[in-house]
């Protein structure tokens, strides 16, 4: 029988070796879920992707496949029935996701918010999260300021939103979104945080005008707490070249825009390009993979700026929080490596009681732990590379969903995905207030 599938397999690749995923229309394409059971389907998977042009989703390599676990790839249209065939074929356990991916892209823009300008409750482009960086800061110019730590390798500005009151030295948490350009919910989360914190402040500035303001500022005590005892950093977008890619290009791009000497292929995943572990476990040296880890460790003017920026702040920044998607995790250090954190049981009971936070609003449900243990190894990721710093609070969000719409999810998530992620981050902040010392 595997005979007959091998020899189907090469048929299926001989029509692949030109096709570029990125180069076709997403209408047809397919997102499959398998669950492999043993060691040949898992090289049935790897043989699959040296053969045609595939997209993981779940994990982000084929290298990190393995028995037992669940896998989410895109193809092609052209390729996704006899992919089908071939899974039948072979045993192997799987559905079908996403039967159409451009339906579902369309489907994204589902909010019902009708409007050219920024809104929380969609999805916006570069532009307008540019501008509203300006205009958020602007409104309230005693609690939010913006600053550009860096320029992207395509040239754009890199803008730091600092929330907090000027003039005081007080200790700070760093948030950043937009690691992996198609994950478009994370910069959502981002905007809906620095919403969340200055509204607090519009609310404080009311209070002597109204009655219904001071009943409304007393109501969130614990982040009105934070606000006038931490600083925020916010990052919003931290891939800006390949966010604006998703939204001209390539919907489903992941890593930046940099060029690769030697190569016709661009980018690096900037979230294996720290130097934790780099390039070790769970990351390319192929500047054509998804994972490729750049030619050096901070090699993107993205990361490098990212870094310099807590490297010069190592002495008030307390935790360091990063926002990607999907899959309801809540992870932390280490993911380059197996062993575990020195803090790894207060590490542990703090994502226990911010997933409980977190699930209290929607009952979303969130798997936490350290990362290699939990999901997969990946080397070089910024957390990983935080912790080392010296940040013992060091956390990564892989926020909603488990795979029904994957990078896809619809505008009429973000409010509840918000709404929930904040409570998790308000637990987190809100310990590390009280074990600042």
């Amino acid at each position: 029988m595997f005979k007959k599938m091998w020899a189907f397999l090469v048929l299926i690749g001989a029509a692949s070796v030109s096709a570029h995923l990125q180069d076709l229309s997403f209408d047809r394409q397919k997102v499959f879920r398998v669950i492999p059971q043993n060691d040949e389907q898992v090289e049935i998977l790897n043989f699959l992707a040296r053969i045609m042009e595939v997209d993981f989703w779940q994990p982000d390599s084929v290298t990190l496949v393995r028995p037992k676990m669940q896998v989410d790839f895109r193809v092609e249209a052209e390729k996704s029935f006899d992919v089908e065939d071939l899974l039948k074929e072979s045993g192997m356990e799987y559905q079908v996701l996403i039967d159409n991916l451009q339906a579902a892209m369309d489907a994204q823009f589902d909010s019902k918010v009708r409007t050219t300008s920024h809104s929380y409750e969609k999805y916006n482009n570069w532009d307008t999260i540019a501008a509203w960086t300006a205009d958020i800061a602007a409104q309230n110019p005693d609690l939010v300021s913006r600053s550009v730590i860096g320029e992207t390798y395509e040239g754009r500005s890199m803008y730091l939103l600092k929330i907090g009151k000027s003039g005081q030295d007080k200790k700070a948490i760093f948030i950043d979104c937009g690691f992996h350009a198609r994950e478009w919910i994370s910069p959502a989360f981002c905007q809906w945080f620095v919403k969340e914190v200055s509204k607090l402040n519009d609310e404080k500035l009311f209070l002597l005008f109204s009655k219904q303001a001071v009943e409304t500022y007393g109501k969130d005590t614990v982040m009105t707490n934070l606000l006038d005892k931490l600083d925020f950093y916010v990052l919003p977008v931290v891939n800006i070249d390949g966010y604006i890619y998703t939204w001209t290009n390539d919907r489903m791009w992941r890593k930046t825009r940099s060029k690769n000497a030697g190569s016709i292929c661009y980018g690096t995943d900037p979230n294996r390009n720290f130097n934790a572990g780099w390039c070790t476990l769970g990351a390319s040296k192929s500047p054509c993979a998804s994972t490729y880890c750049g030619s050096a460790p901070e090699s993107e003017k993205e990361t490098k700026a990212l870094a310099d920026f807590i490297r010069e702040h190592l002495s008030t920044i307390k935790a360091y929080l990063t926002i990607h998607s999907y899959s309801q995790l809540l992870l932390f250090p280490y993911s380059y490596t197996y062993d575990l954190p020195s803090n790894y049981q207060e590490l542990n009971s703090i994502a226990s009681a911010a997933s409980k936070q977190l699930a209290s609003l929607y009952n979303t449900k969130y798997t936490y732990g350290p990362g290699a243990e939990t999901i997969y190894p990946a080397a070089g990721g910024s957390d990983d590379w935080a912790y080392n710093q010296g940040i013992k609070y060091s956390f990564t969000f892989e926020l909603r969903d488990t795979g029904r719409y994957g990078f896809l999810l619809p505008e009429s998530q973000i409010k509840p995905t918000c709404e929930e992620t904040l409570l998790a981050v308000k637990y987190i902040a809100n310990y590390v207030l009280e074990h600042l010392y």
